[in-house]
């Protein structure tokens, strides 16, 4: 297990989150023929609000990012990105495992909205997310609350 720890994002951390997001997500993208920085940044400003956005640190650097919002029924979980050269080394699970303790806690479902064609997909569905519907690029899914008996 590689130890972590999460710190606050703020407003000025955006252009170092947006190239995150591009070298994070580029690879899926451009397999499916939507890489688009400029889409990319467009969609981000949308998105990103940084009372809820959370550096991942490892060993002193920022290795990821993420975001836990309230939703209309429980949690989304968004922004989710890790550097490439952490993807596939479990750092992802732990980050998402310490994100669904938190929820649980909280008794709330997690939501959270996957690119189609990405390897995220099957990532959330072995962690109990259930497809709950689709989009022309996206699907959505949900997890809903355990509650410690």
């Amino acid at each position: 297990m590689t130890a972590f720890h999460f710190a606050p994002a703020c407003a000025a951390d955006f252009d170092e989150l947006l190239a995150l997001r591009l070298r994070a997500l580029r690879v899926s993208l451009e397999a499916l023929g939507r890489y688009d920085p400029v889409r990319a940044r467009q969609r981000f400003t949308e998105q990103f609000q940084p009372a809820y956005c959370r550096h991942i640190v490892v060993e002193g650097r920022r290795v990821g990012c993420v975001s836990l919002k309230p939703a209309a029924d429980g949690l989304l979980i968004d922004q989710f990105y890790l550097q490439p050269a952490w993807h596939g080394r479990g750092l992802g699970s732990q980050v998402l495992l310490a994100l669904l303790a938190e929820a649980d806690e909280m008794g709330l479902p997690v939501q959270v909205e996957v690119l189609k064609g990405s390897r995220a997909n099957g990532f959330y569905q072995r962690q109990g997310f259930v497809l709950q519907s689709d989009g022309p690029y996206d699907n959505y899914y949900r997890r809903a609350a355990c509650v410690a008996a």
